[in-house]
């Protein structure tokens, strides 16, 4: 609840409204138990200035500073970090007697997403692409933390020989040789770790990328690029198709916000498993997450259970169409089943399909066993959403629901039986319905949502 003692923080940009920044650094303060609340704040160019003071004026904790600013900013500020007035750029301000402090969490944010990767820069021979803000950032957490040698190619060649000559001078080694971007073709063979600090690829220019030539891919062993939008953006694409090993900013961006969230609020702890949160939900978004997640399958295989913990990860709301009927008719499924008949339900579990694919969005649905039978209601679901099919082998089914006598077609005799030749009779039907499918068998309820999440993101999980 937002009262006053709520710590206000925000972003300082222009244009801000796409930024993942307060959903993240909202995230943050509701799973830390911190009373404070991060909002965008648009600031045209020539109120840099006016902006600091207003935001020391009206008691704002922090902020963050974004492309344009992150060098503007600096002579507003009260005092600056040895590292940001390294690196000649600040992304975050806090709060301290008198004005802002400036620093640079964009390196360490960095440097924490390499190393969760098991990225090792100590030793290694390095390419930076780009000479820009987000590159000298990428420039000092190299010479930091021990590159051997480092390529650094920019569009505009001075500006590269200007970076490499304050990183060199600020390391006291030669490490970063300087060349234009077109020079690529004279940096050695052999097996690289490359930085792509440029906005090249990002959205919506999502089909470019700072080098399209194949042969300069095949020296790169890993590439990380800073970009986080598209997802795999086509530097990516061409570091793997050469057989290499690419990754995207999100990580950075994330890193970088948690470094920035503990200096404002020095009692408050990030835990990894809010990190691995907000990813998700990151990650959804970027992936198109305003859609629907249908899951469907066989009874007992986990559809409801999967699909709340699924909802519950990613912030979502969910619905279980049986649970929808039930409180539609007043009635219980199995008393449906006895009063009007198995034909009547499922007439009733079409038109509830049909009402939620036109009222629903950014939902989580479960539906019945046998909704996907009819031809009508597999067009249905597809057009709902995205449709996962929770597969499951009959002798999982029946270990899950011995003992359950809520299920009418498990009435009667031998429902091991009945089990076998239901699934049998139905996997077609779930295989056509379905965009993918997982298995369920032996796996946990969290275990096969994080299934469900790496195929939406295109991964092979066999």
């Amino acid at each position: 609840m937002i009262d006053g003692k709520t710590r206000v923080c925000g972003i300082m940009a222009n244009p801000v409204e796409h930024s993942y920044s307060p959903m993240m650094q909202n995230f943050f303060a509701a799973h830390t138990g911190m009373n404070a609340v991060y909002v965008p704040l648009k600031v045209e160019p020539d109120m840099v200035e006016e902006a600091v003071k207003g935001a020391y004026a009206m008691n704002l904790a922090g902020m963050n500073v974004t492309v344009p600013y992150k060098q503007q900013v600096i002579p507003f500020l009260k005092e600056i970090d040895p590292g940001a007035a390294a690196i000649g750029a600040v992304n975050t301000l806090v709060r301290i007697p008198g004005g802002y402090k400036g620093y640079n969490t964009d390196a360490p944010g960095l440097y924490r997403a390499m190393a969760e990767e098991g990225i090792s820069i100590e030793g290694a021979r390095c390419i930076l692409l780009g000479a820009g803000g987000a590159g000298k950032a990428a420039a000092y957490t190299l010479g930091a933390h021990g590159a051997e040698q480092v390529y650094l190619l920019n569009r505009n060649r001075e500006r590269a020989v200007q970076l490499a000559e304050e990183m060199n001078g600020s390391f006291g080694r030669q490490i970063f040789l300087p060349m234009g971007l077109e020079d690529y073709g004279k940096i050695p063979d052999g097996s690289y770790l490359c930085i792509q600090s440029t906005s090249v690829g990002m959205a919506p220019h999502t089909e470019a990328a700072p080098i399209e030539d194949g042969e300069f891919y095949k020296k790169i062993a890993v590439g990380f690029d800073i970009v986080y939008t598209p997802f795999e953006t086509r530097f990516m694409k061409l570091v793997r198709r050469a057989g290499g090993q690419a990754f995207n900013g999100l990580s950075m961006l994330i890193y970088q916000g948690v470094i920035a969230y503990e200096l404002w609020n020095p009692r408050a702890q990030v835990s990894e498993e809010c990190v691995r949160q907000i990813r998700r939900r990151m990650e959804d978004k970027l992936l198109g997450g305003t859609g629907n997640m249908v899951f469907i399958g066989f009874m007992g295989a986990g559809k409801t259970t999967v699909g709340r913990f699924y909802a519950e990860q990613l912030g979502k709301d969910f619905l279980d169409t049986d649970s929808v009927i039930e409180k539609k008719t007043g009635k219980t499924i199995t008393a449906i089943f006895e009063d009007e008949g198995e034909e009547a339900f499922r007439k009733m579990e079409t038109e509830i399909l049909r009402e939620l694919k036109e009222q629903v969005s950014n939902t989580v649905i479960s539906v019945g066993g046998g909704l996907p039978l009819r031809e009508e209601n597999r067009k249905i679901l597809k057009e709902a959403g995205t449709v996962v099919y929770l597969r499951s082998r009959p002798e999982t089914v029946w270990e899950r629901l011995k003992g359950d006598d809520t299920r009418p077609m498990l009435k009667g005799e031998h429902p091991e039986e009945r089990i076998r030749e239901l699934l049998n009779i139905r996997e077609e039907a779930y295989e056509e319905a379905a965009h993918f499918s997982v298995d369920t068998d032996g796996k946990t309820p969290g275990e096969v949502a994080e299934l469900v999440f790496r195929c939406r993101k295109g991964e092979n999980v066999i």
